[in-house]
């Protein structure tokens, strides 16, 4: 009896010996991990201030979301907007005991170890969702010994950690805390969908507030597998886990068993909105804005660099010193010094877009190209040997051709790959399967790469930008259509020439020098002697209809006609045009040659509409304002921007320029029973526009580029319209001119403009007056030779 007493006592003293080695072993183990002594432990630093990669935002004036910038799209919401549906469906799913335990559940951990271990059955996760944020917060390290020991080792070893983390992370935040940490930064689905934020947006479109049950349902069912669960991969598998979220909530009485059944028999319906570059509004606004922000300070070119290379240098100089949000990311810092980064650090961007009017816009390229432009165009080119192209060799097409495969990402793929050039041009010369762009939806075809870069080329491009008149803020920007398929952007950096829309800088002097729009000139063709070269140049006149008689500035300016500007440009300099052009924002080089009255400079969109925004604005030049300013993560005001401003002209001039400009518009007439108008007049005729309206269109050599700039006293606008390559255009000039490809643009963006009155431009506008200010216009616009020096006083 004593010996089994004895063995008893043995027995339990190492049994319980075992225990206290096992506990003392566990603390032991518990503090060198929160020492740091068996590797990498978040500090306390790390706990409080979790680094996480938060999306930029981009807003509109109105501050809608227009898009974001992001490595892992997650932006961060507060516990108030989370809906209870989400908070019950993830406590009752995830970890019932969540406001009961200190960070690790020993109940759950026992019954992992019992069903597992001792009975073999599935006992589900004993992780509580502290362990679970304290694995999306500091991943886990997966590298280990190759050895069955070696990796059970690590992994206990890993466990420990998230046991250490979670504990500590239960003291440092409120239960709601983590479960806000926790749902703002779990993966949904790879980088595009981090956080219940961008997840409620990508498959409902809707607000973390708002999840209805069986929306809450679906996404907590999604985290215990993203793409298994997934609502548009997997819907079948899908509806099934959403339903066992929805049972365990009636399990543990967040809501009763009635509704549970009822809302278990409603379908899922998603509204899938994936934030991508390629989809939304704006996207040529979006990558334009983050390339802007993201440039350099520009280096000088070197000694033997082309005037392009030295040209470009100029105008980003120019505009590293002028303006703020150009390279504002590498010129300015966070408080700790270190760089801001668009993609990572949750930056607020308030831009002045107007999603209405950018829209409008969109919808306004889209309608005039895809019903009207493009059916002619390709009609017009079917059948052609050397189509799109006019007026080039074959070799000169083949060059153009070969440029334009260098810029693709096959070919860039090719040539990082070591493939030789010969190979490069076989493989573009092989048919393959792939999806090519039309205006009424994407074609599924088989075609080379090199013939769908030809294909691609008969397709128009167009650019539109419109800026508010006083403040400079930028409400349109479409840098082009269908971002997926085009996207070069044609507002900001493309540079085309601008054909007769230069014309007004021209007339501007004359108004300077003290001339009447009513001063009367003869029609009659003006040439310009090159002495250098000794040989003559003779602007050419696109209508001879009125020529010998004389005619007024007005007139000339309202009919674009080459023979008046020619005659203008004969009395002035023409750098003080350019000096003119560059005081009104104008940066792009200027050759001052007499063949500049035709417009040959190739200067960007947005610089003509800040250029023309002076006629509107009383002659103060303003320049384009695309952001208000820049908020932290946290809400702190980290930049503010206005524009440039300049007085370039004087407000009597300016205002005399819009009554010349409006001539575009308004100009009818007849002379001798022969009719003429403005070159914009259809703006009255077609569109019936009844309100003050300002405006000029422009055209270039061989109809390659189809421009029109347009004035109303609220809103200052331009659009651009042609091939990619200046050798793709219309054959005539009646399809090809201003007024036939932007100008309708213009007149359709207007419309929608004018109907909607939330937006507070109406034809009851009127243009600023200067009190003083009276010039008469009531003048002939033609007369016949002799009787005009009555008009031609100073």
């Amino acid at each position: 009896m004593l010996k089994k007493t004895s063995k008893s006592f043995i027995y339990l003293t190492i049994l319980w010996s075992l225990y206290a080695f096992i506990i003392v072993l566990f603390i032991s183990i518990f503090v060198m991990i929160g020492k740091g002594r068996m590797g990498f432990m978040p500090g306390f630093s790390e706990l409080e201030n979790p680094q996480t990669n938060l999306a930029s935002e981009i807003y509109t004036d109105s501050l809608e979301v227009l898009g974001k910038y992001f490595i892992e799209n997650r932006t961060f919401v507060d516990f108030e907007d989370l809906s209870p549906n989400l908070v019950n469906a993830l406590i009752a799913t995830e970890d019932i005991r969540f406001y009961r335990h200190s960070g690790i559940d020993v109940r759950s951990l026992v019954r992992v170890l019992v069903k597992s271990v001792l009975l073999g059955q599935d006992a589900g996760g004993g992780s509580t969702l502290s362990q679970q944020l304290a694995k999306n917060l500091f991943p886990r390290d997966t590298t280990y010994r190759r050895t069955a020991v070696g990796k059970a080792a690590h992994l206990a070893m890993v466990k420990f950690k998230e046991w250490n983390t979670a504990v500590r992370l239960e003291r440092s935040y409120t239960k709601n805390e983590i479960i806000l940490m926790y749902l703002n930064t779990v993966a949904f689905g790879g980088e595009s969908i981090v956080g219940i934020n961008s997840a409620a947006k990508t498959f409902f479109n809707t607000t973390t507030d708002s999840l209805s049950i069986e929306q809450a349902a679906v996404l907590v069912g999604m985290l215990k597998a993203p793409t298994a669960f997934n609502p548009r991969i997997n819907p079948e598998r899908s509806m099934e886990r959403r339903n066992t979220v929805i049972n365990q909530m009636a399990r543990y009485e967040f809501i009763d068993a009635r509704v549970a059944d009822s809302v278990k028999q409603l379908p899922t319906i998603l509204d899938y909105n994936i934030a991508s570059h390629m989809t939304g509004h704006a996207q040529h606004f979006r990558t334009f804005l983050s390339e802007f922000m993201n440039a350099r300070k520009p280096e000088p070119p070197g000694r033997n660099a082309s005037i392009l290379a030295s040209e470009k240098y100029r105008r980003d100089s120019l505009r590293w010193a002028r303006d703020p949000l150009y390279g504002w990311i590498n010129k300015n810092y966070k408080p700790d010094g270190s760089q801001y980064n668009l993609y990572k650090d949750g930056l607020k961007i308030y831009t002045t877009i107007n999603l209405t009017m950018q829209k409008y816009a969109e919808q306004a390229i889209e309608e005039h190209l895809k019903n009207y432009l493009q059916p002619y165009f390709f009609k017009e080119k079917k059948g052609r040997r050397n189509a799109p192209f006019e007026e080039v060799s074959v070799q000169e097409i083949e060059q153009i051709m070969r440029r334009s495969m260098r810029w693709t990402d096959r070919y860039k793929s090719l040539v990082s790959k070591g493939v030789s050039s010969d190979s490069i041009d076989y493989i573009f010369k092989q048919s393959v399967p792939m999806q090519v762009f039309s205006w009424h939806g994407p074609i599924d075809t088989v075609l080379s790469p090199y013939d769908s870069i030809r294909y691609m080329k008969h397709i128009l491009r167009a650019g539109f930008m419109a800026m508010e008149p006083w403040s400079g803020r930028v409400k349109v920007y479409v840098g082009g259509h269908n971002y997926q398929y085009f996207q070069y952007d044609h507002v900001y950096l493309g540079r085309r020439q601008v054909g007769s829309t230069v014309k007004p800088f021209l007339y501007l002097l004359a108004m300077q020098e003290n001339y009447s729009p009513c001063y009367m000139i003869p029609l009659v063709p003006v040439t310009f002697e090159d002495i250098v070269n000794d040989s003559i140049y003779q602007p050419r006149a696109t209508s001879l209809k009125f020529a010998g008689n004389m005619v007024s500035l007005k007139w000339g300016l309202a009919n674009s006609h080459n023979w008046v500007s020619a005659w203008l440009f004969k009395n002035f300099n023409p750098l003080s045009m350019i000096n003119e052009m560059r005081k009104m924002g104008i940066t792009s080089f200027i050759d001052p040659v007499p063949s500049m009255i035709y417009g040959p400079s190739d200067i960007s969109l947005e610089e003509m509409v800040g250029a023309f925004n002076t006629f509107t604005n009383r002659g103060i030049y303003v320049s384009p304002v695309y952001v208000t300013r820049i908020e932290d993560r946290y809400g702190n005001v980290i930049g503010t921007f206005l524009p440039d401003e300049n007085e370039a002209i004087n407000e009597h001039t300016a205002f005399l320029m819009l009554m010349l400009l409006r001539n575009v518009v308004d100009m009818i007439g007849q002379f001798k029973g022969e009719y003429y108008s403005g070159t914009a007049h259809r703006l009255r005729s077609l569109y019936q526009f009844e309100g003050e309206m300002a405006g000029k269109t422009g055209t270039t050599q061989n109809q390659s580029d189809g421009w029109f700039v347009g004035l109303v006293p609220k809103l200052t606008a331009a659009i651009w319209v042609g091939g990619e390559d200046r050798s793709i255009h219309f054959d005539e000039l009646g399809m090809g001119a201003g007024s036939n490809m932007a100008l309708p643009i213009y007149g359709e963006f207007m419309k929608r403009i004018y109907a909607d009155p939330a937006l507070h431009i109406t034809m009851e506008d009127e243009f600023v007056k200067p009190d003083d200010f009276f010039v008469d216009l009531d003048c002939p616009n033609i007369l016949e030779p002799g009787g005009s020096e009555r008009y031609n006083e100073f």
